[in-house]
């Protein structure tokens, strides 16, 4: 076996684990009032099927103060009990090992949502918004307790093999351990064992009343670079008090805070592996309890050196396993090369979530779709067709992936000497190599599936009518309107002094075309990777850069992914210089007048090249030609309308199930 600690079975509690990966706790957002449906049943078994030994239900608040998004359960009601029920009863029937996470966030509440003041221990601030606390009294201490307690013996009713206590994060129960947010001088407050009371009283409750074959896991994190929080040390001494009270089964080591949100879910400006510090300190200090590591471990590789390596005895692969739900059985089997790897963008699980809607997967259109799509598989046609797909981007693999699954007879025909188009570039940007090693997953499902994949094949209207295919897909993308055209100044149809010349585009810059100087300013419109990830590259190349932007800050869309302040903060380490609220009023041609959307002021900006990051054009020229020869094409990805790489590989897989 290739992955051999991977597969080494373990005695959790009452319950044997198949293998020694876990599917984490993760906020999902699918529930529908409270109750989740179809939408939660068909992803959590989807991942059951694909080998997970374990999966962890996304967490139940215990208390109404508790509540945090709008995809919470309902606290504190049976109502739950029958519909959780279908999920265990679905994920038993996979072989998988099925807990639910039990929390209470404390102060970093969210009022919107709960409607209820926030509790904590001392009365502090919360960071998860502007709000603030109340200390709590005995008698709401007692209320939380019970609240865990009732959730716990509702999981159990409910089919749960366990429960996981979430004290990570510096959510309530870290609150209470943590000196700075525990200024109390009662019995829950001053020494480590008062600070621990809450937690160990809670989990030794649980114990009582749900018995002994209910497994308890303890859910804690790794905050190295916040001097408030607590140390490794700290926290090995906590875990250890409450092993030695044998509390808890299993200890689960995440990385980041409310401290440090860019942390919770790392994208690829953080190191992989980030969980693995903690998970070993905490081996050191745990008689009976399983150790779980966690965060940024995303691959088969990445599980079993860590568990080879004895610095775990169980791994959590979350967003690996929201990318390819079948990435255990992939390894078990040998095929890790057929895993389709996550890119730790955080586009459409975190982005997703964080504007409240049901989380998804830029590389995997099923997630949160497998009750529309039959999961992550496909059903072969009835009535297979040839279809020929030009453009070989993003759009253009998937429908040509996913119709070649179907059994379709499959032409992508790619202008270029390589697949990827625009996202090619992409993964040409600063650490964003994962990009790359997607399009070469790609490359090898296509060659595995018999697809013909046509390089430097540029097809016009006459080229697809000879083709003579039952349909034809147009990917042909999106291209710079090359006008300068700013969104911020739409009484300017072209940018004034664009005649002057060393005026590019983002994609002039990632292919090459351009070799700017030493000063560049870039404008960036969208706020994204196209135009930060850019600026960032030119940096590293020694460029002295200047972006200007017509958002109140650098990144904006990346806020959606929590990328944008390690952006940042890369950016200023490298020395560019940011220009927030304004838009560029002319090109000199040595120089920008940046004018200011605030004040209305103007300022010459000296430089050699000015790279505009604008709104891409999508060319209905092809599409018209194709009508008036009776040729009907589908479009999809930027060809349909400029936007981003989780659309166009959504639509290519929706016009392939639509064959």
């Amino acid at each position: 076996m290739k992955f051999p600690h991977m597969f080494s079975p373990v005695q959790l509690r009452h319950r044997r684990l198949r293998n020694r990966v876990v599917f984490g706790a993760h906020t999902t957002n699918m529930s529908v009032e409270g109750l989740p449906g179809d939408r939660h049943l068909a992803y959590y078994v989807e991942r059951a099927k694909g080998g997970a030994a374990m999966i962890v239900i996304e967490p139940m608040p215990v208390h109404p103060s508790a509540v945090l998004t709008r995809g919470n359960f309902r606290p504190g009601t049976d109502a739950v009990i029958p519909h959780f029920r279908r999920i265990t009863e679905a994920v038993h029937d996979e072989g998988a090992v099925i807990v639910q996470q039990l929390y209470h966030v404390g102060a970093h509440g969210d009022a919107d949502n709960s409607w209820h003041a926030h509790w904590s221990p001392s009365g502090g601030p919360s960071w998860h918004d502007s709000d603030g606390s109340h200390a709590m009294s005995e008698a709401e201490i007692e209320e939380t307790i019970d609240g865990f307690v009732q959730a716990a013996i509702r999981c159990r009713k409910a089919g749960f093999d366990g429960v996981e206590v979430w004290a990570a994060y510096h959510c309530l129960l870290d609150q209470f351990w943590t000196p700075f947010s525990n200024t109390r001088d009662d019995r829950w407050g001053g020494s480590l064992e008062n600070r621990t009371r809450l937690s160990r009283e809670i989990c030794h409750r649980i114990r009582r009343a749900c018995g002994e074959d209910f497994i308890i896991g303890l859910a804690v994190n790794d905050e190295p670079d916040v001097p408030a929080a607590l140390s490794r040390e700290s926290m090995a001494e906590i875990v250890a008090l409450h092993d030695a009270e044998e509390a808890m089964d299993y200890v689960t080591c995440g990385v980041g805070s409310y401290f440090d949100f860019y942390k919770l879910m790392p994208t690829f400006l953080y190191g992989e592996k980030l969980g693995v510090d903690l998970a070993a300190s905490l081996k050191g200090a745990v008689k009976h309890a399983l150790v779980t590591a966690e965060a940024h471990i995303r691959t088969p590789e990445n599980a079993n050196t860590v568990l080879g390596a004895g610095e775990a005895d169980l791994v959590s692969i979350v967003r690996g396993q929201i990318a390819d739900p079948h990435l255990v059985a992939k390894a078990a089997e040998g095929r890790d090369e057929d895993v389709r790897g996550c890119i730790s963008c955080n586009q459409q699980c975190w982005g997703r979530r964080s504007r409240d809607y049901w989380i998804s997967c830029l590389v995997n259109p099923s997630v949160g779709r497998e009750h529309e799509w039959g999961g992550d598989r496909f059903t072969p046609s009835p009535a297979p067709k040839s279809v020929l797909v030009v453009g070989g981007g993003p759009a253009g693999l998937e429908c040509a992936r996913a119709a070649a699954e179907r059994g379709h007879k499959v032409t992508l025909a790619e202008a270029g000497p390589e697949i990827g188009g625009q996202f090619r570039l992409a993964g040409l940007q600063p650490r964003r190599g994962q990009v790359t090693d997607l399009l070469g997953w790609y490359r090898r499902q296509l060659e595995r599936l018999g697809a013909d994949l046509r390089y430097n094949c540029f097809m016009d209207a006459g080229d697809i009518a000879a083709f003579d295919a039952d349909r034809v897909i147009l990917a042909t993308g999106a291209l710079p309107p090359g006008t300068g055209f700013q969104r911020a100044l739409p009484h300017l149809a072209t940018l004034p002094g664009l005649e002057r010349g060393r005026v590019w585009s983002a994609e002039d810059v990632m292919t090459r075309a351009a070799r700017p100087g030493r000063r560049v300013i870039v404008l960036d419109e969208g706020g994204n990777w196209r135009g930060c990830g850019t600026a960032w590259w030119l940096a590293e190349q020694g460029h002295e850069v200047t972006i200007v932007t017509p958002d109140a800050l650098v990144g904006k869309e990346l806020q959606r992914s929590a990328t944008d302040w390690p952006l940042r903060r890369n950016l200023a380490r490298l020395g560019v210089r940011f220009m927030t609220d304004s838009a560029i009023a002319e090109w000199t041609g040595r120089g920008a007048q940046v004018l200011s959307l605030l004040s209305g002021a103007q300022e010459l900006i000296e430089a050699d090249d000015l790279v505009m990051v604008t709104a891409n054009h999508a060319d209905m020229g092809l599409r018209d030609e194709l009508e008036r020869r009776g040729i009907a094409p589908v479009l999809i990805g930027d060809a349909n309308g400029p936007r981003n790489a989780a659309l166009a590989i959504f639509e290519g897989r929706k016009a392939a199930l639509a064959l």
